[in-house]
């Protein structure tokens, strides 16, 4: 997966509390192991007017005007600006994916589902938790301010607003770590490949009959 160092984004305000994965990506649409195609039906129940299914072309359906990431000034969106309890509900890794690939990289909210929560760092999105207060602030400017952007540095674990104030925040060690270097769980095991050949060949040496 893509490293995160830091990030200038324009950020989108999903005003919705208990967004279930169910709502980011419909159940329908799970018919793929791969991680990508799914950024079109992100929201799909939400995003259009109409109900989808997989294959359709999206390009043909009707946009639903109300819905924040149909309006052009959020177009391009790479920060998601959540309310409590994101990604709740089942445990499908095609959230993340579908977020990922629809373009976001951080999510900003004050509390996550923990099941999501773990899959958005495993497939390179960074979650970030707040206080209740300032979501509620940075919801206000967001919504007051076209083309409002936040920069995000993983290293300095900052995030600063346009007016130059700096938000802290946390992050374990170790998902930091995998995602300053783009390890998800396959490249953090690769790390050891040159172990893991020596391993095999010993092994091979030493049994060959189970490689008969």
């Amino acid at each position: 997966m893509d490293r995160f160092t830091t990030l200038d984004g324009l950020v989108a305000p999903l005003d919705r509390a208990n967004v279930d994965t169910d709502a980011i990506i419909p159940k329908q649409f799970l018919k793929s192991i791969k991680r990508s195609g799914f950024g079109p039906n992100l929201f799909d129940e939400w995003r259009y007017m109409d109900h989808g299914e997989p294959g359709m072309d999206n390009s043909a359906r009707s946009l639903n005007p109300n819905f924040v990431l149909n309006a052009q000034r959020y177009q391009g969106a790479q920060i998601l600006l959540c309310r409590d309890n994101f990604g709740c509900g089942s445990s499908r890794e095609h959230a993340p994916w579908a977020i990922a690939d629809y373009g976001f990289r951080v999510l900003i909210g004050t509390s996550f589902a923990d099941i999501f929560f773990n899959n958005s760092f495993k497939n390179g999105l960074l979650p970030i938790k707040l206080p209740a207060a300032q979501i509620d602030a940075l919801f206000d400017q967001v919504q007051a301010t076209p083309g409002y952007k936040l920069r995000i540095d993983l290293e300095a674990q900052t995030i600063t607003r346009p007016d130059g104030t700096v938000i802290a925040f946390e992050v374990d060690p170790f998902r930091k770590y995998c995602l300053q270097n783009g390890f998800d769980d396959i490249g953090l095991t690769l790390r050891h490949a040159e172990k893991i050949r020596e391993f095999e060949a010993q092994r091979r040496a030493q049994q060959p009959w189970l490689f008969i």
